[in-house]
Order: C-alpha cells, then structure tokens, then sequence
C-alpha cells in the first residue's frame, strides 16, 4: 500500500473519530448533581405489624419464614401475615392484600422481580419496605449494601434496622406496531436494545446452574450485532439522532458480580445515569470493558454517560426493552423519570 493512501486511510479515520466524539458531546445534560445523602433513622416503633410477600419457589424462602417468625416472637409482636406469589401473580394482588393489613413494615422474600412489583406499590406509601433477597441477583440488596449471602442478618435488617428514603424509577412502554402501551416502576437499572436481547436469550437451564454469569454466555454471542438508530431527548431538551447497541437507565450502578458499572450513580440523588452504549466493533467492546473493569474516568465516545430526571426514547423499529433484569417487550418510544425520595427501605443499623 502506497504511503499517500495509508495517510488517507489515517486521516479518515481520525476524522470520523472526531466527528463523533463532537456528536457525542451535543447531547448534555440539563442537570447538575445533588445528592440527598440523608442518613438513616430509626424506625421509632417500640411494635410493629410485619406484613411478608414471598416467593415460595425460592431457595430459603422456608428458612426465611422461620426466621421472620422467630424474630417476630422475640420481639414480643403479632405474628408476621405472609402472603405468596404464584406463578400468575408475580405479587401484585398480594401486596394490595398486604397493604390492607396496615403493616409498619413489609417484607419482601424473593428475587429481583418480587421486589419491583412490591416497590412499585410501596412507594410514596410511606410503609418501609424490609428486603429478604432470596435471588440470583439481588440488585436492589446489593446496592444497599446488604451482605446477600447471610440470611440471619438480613432478616434482621428487614424487622430491626434504620430507614432511609431512596429514589424509584417509572418506565413508560409504547409500541406503535401493535398499540400496546404499559408503565412500570424499576429501582436498580432498566435499558432498551441488547442488554434486554440478552437477558432475553439467556439459558435458563445455565442461570440456573450458575447464576449471574449466565448472562456472560449470552453477551458474548450478542457482540456482532448491528447498531440502530433512535432519537434521544434528555429534560425536554430538542432530540438527538444516535446509532446505538444499548441505553440504559440507572438509579444505582453496582450489578452482580461486584462490578460497580456506574460508579458515579447514587441511589439518592434525584437523577438517572444515563448510558449510551454505541460500539460497532470489537475494540468498542474492549475499551468499554477496560473502563469498567478499571473505573477509568476518561471519556470513551462509544460509552456516554448522562445525568437526566426524565428521557425520552423514540425508535423507527420496535426493540427490545427490561426492567430490574426482567425482560418488558419491545417498545418504539420510552419515557422514564425519576420519582425522588419514593421508597421507604430497611437498611443495616450502626455498627
């Protein structure tokens, strides 16, 4: 190859390099940073009416009972009212019935998706919400700092630790092609494009097996696809037009596996972190695996991140969208925002 034509080449590149660095750089952010931060407080009941939803399908879910019960005796209370999921009530109708129950606090035993469908009825209650996390991911526990692993502690948090409010999350779904429309409250991360593809296409056989890096075996044969266009606006700001692989929505940033993915997203602050994955090639991929790995602060075109309160999503075709690591259907035009300071939680107590 002649030198004028590698110079060429170079130059290409550099300047399609820099043209979408400052596409990249068009869409900002309305909003700075303000982070609640309130500290904890005691929950100030001498007694208390603990209501439980629980998954009965769930590893330890019977143990957990126990030791709600026990805990509850102990305490001199009433006896805790359970209420379970089945499989065609993921626990809606069972946290109306819980909340008809006038409990102080109520329990969630279950994974990532009970926990949603509990929060989303909890919020602006004013009831606490007590996590028992019995799933694979957790990432509402794990985001509070709860030790997912112990049991006895977390039943303990749940009845017995300090409060503090966070912020939730409302997803609205609209899919022109077949008009179906629905609206949905997520707390952790929520996404539209191939993070939904893969939890979509996970083995459940595998999650089962081995849990979170289920999803790794997915992702990986996720990589070659193509990026779509969709439009993007941030706080009623004018639209832009991206070339995407994914987007997602984050009130916290730590997911399974330890990997704090948005190391700047506070649970508190009364913002979505918004990521705006664009890769087209395998080098995206790595740089974008390097800056999470490593936490590396420098600016990556391919990976943006944006504070907003509310987005607004508009896609030409319908994709794929999840919630919390649930899949959500497909959508053509999203509107999340954040609900700030909505949720009552149980959180660890002082040392």
């Amino acid at each position: 190859m002649s030198d004028w034509i590698l110079y060429l080449l170079i130059g290409v590149a550099l300047a399609f390099a820099i043209s979408s660095w400052w596409g990249v750089r068009r869409l900002k952010a309305l909003h700075i940073r303000s982070t609640v931060g309130g500290e904890a407080q005691e929950s100030g009941l001498a007694e208390q009416r603990v209501a439980v939803i629980l998954n009965p399908i769930k590893a330890g879910s019977m143990e957990a009972k126990g030791k709600i019960q026990r805990g509850c005796l102990a305490a001199g209370w009433e006896d805790p009212v359970f209420f379970e999921t089945t499989a065609e009530d993921p626990g809606h109708s069972q946290v109306r019935a819980a909340l008809a129950y006038k409990p102080d606090v109520v329990l969630v035993g279950g994974g990532d998706g009970t926990v949603r469908v509990v929060a989303e009825s909890l919020a602006h209650s004013g009831v606490a919400m007590g996590l028992v996390p019995l799933g694979t991911g957790n990432l509402l526990a794990r985001n509070l700092d709860l030790d997912v692993n112990d049991l006895h502690a977390n039943v303990n948090t749940a009845l017995f630790g300090r409060q503090r409010y966070i912020d939730t999350a409302r997803m609205d779904i609209e899919n022109s092609v077949t008009g179906e429309s629905s609206e949905h409250s997520f707390l952790v991360i929520a996404g539209i494009g191939m993070d939904a593809e893969i939890l979509a296409d996970t083995n459940a056989g595998l999650k089962k097996a081995v849990g979170w890096l289920a999803y790794t075996e997915a992702g990986m044969r996720h990589l070659p696809g193509r990026r779509k266009k969709v439009s993007i606006s941030l706080d009623g700001s004018p639209a832009q037009v991206r070339n995407i692989r994914s987007v997602l929505f984050a009130n916290c940033g730590l997911i399974p596996g330890g990997i704090d993915f948005i190391p700047q997203a506070m649970i508190d602050d009364g913002m979505l972190d918004v990521v705006v994955m664009s890769p087209r090639s395998a080098l995206g991929w790595l740089l974008m695996y390097v800056k999470i790995m490593f936490k590396h602060s420098g600016k990556l075109p391919v990976m943006t991140v944006y504070r907003s309160g509310k987005v607004v999503i508009k896609c030409p075709e319908p994709m794929p969208t999840q919630l919390d690591g649930d899949t959500a259907g497909e959508a053509t035009k999203l509107t999340v925002h954040v609900e700030p300071r909505s949720l009552l939680v149980r959180v660890k107590g002082r040392d």
